[in-house]
């Protein structure tokens, strides 16, 4: 079994900040790569931000610039820094790991609205 326990969601006006966590544990031998995807009312879910091991980071183009995405292999945490939030960022931010020889987990999600 494995949890994912996120954490740091909530309301902002436009233009704040908000820092996401995901906190990965259980029976895990070693994570891969780690994610943040979310899903607005009445859309898909969408990819975000990835991160490797080794650090190396992707993200989708609407966020670049603004998002910063980090992980802590030690504590098995991915985090997701939010900068010059905007309206259309509002939705529900899931984590994701993908874990070696057991297989991709989504955490429950956690809800960033942006309004003023």
């Amino acid at each position: 079994q494995v949890q994912l326990v996120e954490s740091g969601g909530g309301l902002v006006q436009p233009g704040g900040s908000l820092r996401l966590s995901c906190a990965a544990s259980g029976n895990i031998f070693s994570i891969n790569a780690m994610g943040w995807y979310r899903q607005a009312p009445g859309l898909q879910r969408e990819l975000v931000a990835t991160i490797t091991r080794g650090g190396s980071t992707n993200y989708r183009d609407a966020v670049k610039g603004r998002f910063t995405i980090s992980r802590d292999n030690a504590k098995n945490t991915v985090y997701l820094q939010m900068n010059s939030l905007k309206p259309e960022d509002t939705a529900v931010y899931y984590c994701n790991v993908d874990i070696r020889f057991s297989g991709s987990y989504f955490g429950r999600g956690t809800q960033v609205t942006v309004s003023s």
